[in-house]
């Protein structure tokens, strides 16, 4: 069900992951929020530096309250808009939500790290790190791999046959890896059947694929 108040702002980007994660959360649990479009310029407005002194998205309006960081904002919204939670039951499985949110964290300084022309090799040697778990490929030390991870717990979905927390922050990963940088996933074999079913979400989500809200502005969504 949708929630009638308006108050809820999102300042955002369309390319990036970590809004991305959150635009996910708010479809999910089907709240409505203003849109506001965070370009490389406007980071250095002094109105939205009182909002985040990083310069960082994405950043989240409740009325007074304001709040930054992706995954701090998906715990303040399933906290406190209760429909459709964000995390199991289960407490192994909860851990297992983190934990898999914590590796992909690990992975979102990649675009800042590199120039224009060494951006692609640097960000796939990072992005196969994070899924295979081999140090020799760079110096990001990740402490899991994904595709092993998730061997003994996937389902449908990353954790089992429900959407939860892991599921948000990898959909965009995948998405990065298979649009954006062109990782080969026929070795992961995992992971590609999740990045199937996360472009599969269209009668759950009412839209078309979750990996689709990425390029999608939130009215074509039937989010305001």
């Amino acid at each position: 069900m949708e929630s009638e108040a308006v108050n809820l702002k999102l300042y955002s980007h369309w390319m990036s992951s970590c809004s991305f994660r959150v635009r996910i959360a708010l479809n999910l649990k089907g709240l409505k929020y203003h849109y506001v479009v965070v370009t490389a310029s406007s980071k250095s407005d002094p109105e939205f530096l009182k909002l985040n002194p990083l310069a960082l998205i994405p950043v989240l309006v409740d009325g007074d309250f304001v709040l930054a960081e992706s995954l701090a904002i998906i715990m303040y919204l399933d906290d406190k808009y209760p429909q459709y939670p964000l995390l199991p039951h289960d407490i192994p499985k909860r851990a297992l939500n983190f934990q898999v949110a914590h590796i992909v964290l690990q992975n979102n300084f990649i675009e800042k790290k590199v120039g224009p022309h060494e951006k692609l090799p640097w960000a796939q040697s990072v992005i196969r790190k994070g899924f295979t778990g081999d140090t020799s490929l760079n110096t990001i030390k990740i402490y899991s791999a994904l595709e092993k991870l998730l061997k003994d717990h996937a389902g449908r979905y990353a954790t089992g046959d429900e959407i939860f927390l892991a599921d948000l922050f990898l959909a965009p990963q995948l998405y990065s890896a298979y649009k954006r940088f062109n990782i080969s996933m026929n070795e992961f074999p995992i992971l590609s059947r999740l990045h199937e079913a996360y472009n599969g979400f269209d009668d759950s989500l009412k839209c078309k694929g979750l990996t689709r809200v990425l390029s999608k502005l939130p009215s074509t969504l039937g989010i305001q």
